[in-house]
C-alpha cells in the first residue's frame, strides 16, 4: 500500500507504527499538534468524552476512521525504524472493513483499544506476539486456533456476536474482566474456548455472557477466575466445561449462573469456589460435577441451589457444603470425600441423603466415615441408624416388620441401652403381677419357694434358668402374660445378638 493512498488519520498511524508510538484519537487524549483529531468542521470535538464511547463509533467521522486493510498492511509489511520495536498501538478509532490476518505470522504487538469495529476481525490460525482489544466494541471475533506468544486482552470489550477462540493457544493469560458478550441471534456458544490451552490464567471476573460459555477440554495452567460473573442461558447450559483441566482454582464467588453449570470430568486440584454464588436452573440440573477430581468444593453462604445437584462419582478432598445451600434434589452416587465441613449435627446432614431417587448405602457410609475421622462417634451411630431405617423401606412387608421390631427394641444395635430399659420395664411388670398373684405350683411337694422376680427373669431370659418357670403354672390371663414375656424375651435376645453382630462386623 502506498502512503499517498492514506487518509490523514491513517498516515498518522502509519508513521507511528515504525517506532511503536501510541496513537489515540479520543477527545479526552488530544493528539499531538498537526494531527487530524478534530471534528468534520475543523474545530475541536465539542462533545468531549461522551463521544469516545466505542458503542457510538459508527458516528465517528473520517478523522477517527482507519480501514482494516491499512491495519493488515502494517501488520504484514509495515515500516521499521532502526533501534525501535514496531507495534500497532491504536485507541479510539473506527475500523471499517474486515481485519483479516488468517494464518499470518505477526511479529508485532497488536493493541486496538477503545476501538469500534464494523466487522468481526479474523485471526484464525494466526501467530501473534500480543493481542489487546480491551474496551473495544466488536460484532464478534474469529480466532480459532490462534497462537499468542504473550497475553490476550479482551478486558471490558463488548461483543454483539460470537467470540470464537476454540483451540487457541496463549502462552500467557487470557483477560476477560467485565467483558460483555451478547449474541441473541446465535444458536451455539457465545464464547468458545473449547480445547484452548492457556499458559497462565483465565481471568474473567465480572464477565457477562448472554449465552453458553464453552470450556470443554480446555487446559489452564493457572486459575479460572469467574468471580461476579453473570452467565445467562436459562433452560440450557450456561457453562459447558466438561473435562476442563486446571492446575489451580476455579472461582465463581458471587457468580450468577442462570442455566446448567456443566463440569463433568473436570480436574481441579485446587478449589472450586461457589461461595455466595447463585445457581439457578429450575426443573433441571443446576450443577453437574460428576466424575470430577476436585481438591476442595465450596458451596456456602449463598441461596439454595435451584435445580438438581449432581456429584455422582466425584472425588473431593474437602467438601465445604452448608445444608442451607443443598437443593431439593441431589445425586450423590459414589461421591467420595475425605472431610466434610463445617461440622454439623447428623440431623442437619441426613436430609441431604434422603433427597435422591433411591436408597444408596454408600452415601451413608461416606457420611459415617467423615464423622468418625473427626471423632464424633455419636453422629456416626445416628447416620448408621438412619441408614437401616432407610433400607427398611426397600424391604417386603415381613422384612419391614422385623426391622421395626429391631428398631423399637435396640435401635438396630445402635441403642443397646434400650434393650436394658425394655428388660427392666417387663421385669417390673412381671414381678408386680406375679407377686400379687402367685401361680400355683405343678408339684406342691417338690416346688421351691416362689420368687416373682426370678420367675419373671426365667420367662424373659431364654437361655438362663432359675428353676422357677418349670415349677409353677399360671392360669388364665396370667398364663397369657407369661407367653408375652417369653416371646418378648426371645425377640429382645435375637435383636440384641443381631445388633451386636452388626456392630462387631462393622468394627
Amino acid at each position: 500500500m502506498e502512503i499517498n493512498d492514506l487518509t490523514p488519520a491513517e498516515s498518522r498511524l502509519w508513521r507511528a507504527f515504525a517506532s511503536g508510538t501510541d496513537v489515540d484519537f479520543r477527545a479526552t487524549n488530544p493528539p499531538a499538534p498537526g494531527s487530524s483529531a478534530t471534528d468534520p468542521s475543523g474545530g475541536a470535538d465539542p462533545s468531549g468524552a461522551d463521544s469516545d464511547d466505542p458503542a457510538r463509533g459508527d458516528t465517528w467521522g473520517p478523522e477517527r476512521t482507519v480501514r482494516a486493510s491499512v491495519l493488515r498492511s502494517l501488520l504484514l509489511d509495515g515500516p521499521r525504524e532502526d533501534g525501535r520495536v514496531a507495534a500497532l498501538s491504536l485507541a479510539g478509532a473506527r475500523v471499517t472493513g474486515r481485519l483479516d490476518v488468517q494464518y499470518a505470522t505477526v511479529d508485532h504487538p497488536v493493541r486496538l483499544r477503545h476501538c469500534h469495529f464494523d466487522e468481526a476481525p479474523r485471526f484464525y490460525g494466526a501467530r501473534l506476539r500480543e493481542l489487546n482489544l480491551s474496551e473495544s466494541v466488536l460484532p464478534g471475533l474469529i480466532s480459532h486456533a490462534v497462537r499468542v506468544e504473550g497475553v490476550l486482552r479482551l478486558t471490558r470489550a463488548r461483543f454483539s456476536g460470537t467470540v470464537r477462540l476454540a483451540g487457541a493457544e496463549v502462552t500467557g493469560s487470557l483477560y476477560l474482566e467485565s467483558t460483555r458478550i451478547e449474541a441473541p441471534d446465535t444458536e451455539g456458544p457465545v464464547l468458545q474456548l473449547n480445547q484452548a490451552v492457556l499458559g497462565a490464567d483465565l481471568w474473567a471476573p465480572g464477565l457477562r455472557a448472554g449465552g453458553e460459555v464453552r470450556l470443554t477440554g480446555a487446559r489452564v495452567a493457572g486459575t479460572v477466575n469467574l468471580n461476579d460473573a453473570v452467565l445467562d442461558r436459562p433452560g440450557g447450559t450456561a457453562v459447558h466445561a466438561e473435562t476442563l483441566a486446571t492446575e489451580a482454582d476455579v472461582l465463581l464467588r458471587r457468580a450468577d449462573v442462570r442455566g446448567r453449570l456443566e463440569l463433568r470430568g473436570a480436574r481441579i486440584p485446587g478449589r472450586l469456589d461457589l461461595s455466595h454464588a447463585r445457581l439457578a436452573n429450575a426443573g433441571n440440573t443446576a450443577l453437574r460435577a460428576s466424575s470430577c477430581v476436585i481438591g476442595e468444593l465450596w458451596l456456602r453462604e449463598g441461596p439454595a441451589v435451584q435445580g438438581a445437584l449432581n456429584l455422582r462419582r466425584a472425588q473431593v478432598d474437602v467438601l465445604f457444603l452448608q445444608p442451607e445451600v443443598v437443593p431439593a434434589w441431589v445425586q450423590l452416587n459414589d461421591l467420595t470425600y475425605t472431610s466434610l465441613i463445617p461440622h454439623e449435627p447428623a440431623e442437619r446432614r441426613l436430609p441431604m441423603l434422603e433427597k435422591g431417587d433411591s436408597y444408596l448405602p454408600f452415601t451413608y457410609e461416606q457420611l459415617t466415615a467423615a464423622y468418625r475421622r473427626i471423632g464424633d462417634d455419636d453422629a456416626a451411630r445416628l447416620v448408621q441408624l438412619a441408614k437401616q431405617r432407610r433400607r427398611r423401606r426397600t424391604l417386603p412387608w415381613y422384612g419391614r416388620l422385623w426391622g421395626h421390631l429391631q428398631d423399637i427394641a435396640v435401635g438396630y444395635g445402635f441403642r443397646p441401652l434400650r434393650a436394658g430399659g425394655w428388660l427392666l420395664s417387663l421385669l417390673a411388670v412381671g414381678s408386680v403381677v406375679y407377686g400379687l398373684h402367685h401361680p400355683p405350683p405343678l408339684k406342691p411337694q417338690e416346688a421351691p419357694g416362689f420368687n416373682p422376680v426370678f420367675y419373671t427373669l426365667d420367662l424373659l431370659l431364654p437361655v438362663i434358668s432359675f428353676g422357677q418357670e418349670s415349677a409353677f403354672s399360671p392360669q388364665g390371663g396370667y398364663q397369657t402374660l407369661s407367653y408375652v414375656l417369653v416371646i418378648t424375651g426371645w425377640i429382645l435376645a435375637t435383636t440384641v445378638i443381631t445388633g451386636l453382630t452388626r456392630t462387631v462386623s462393622r468394627q
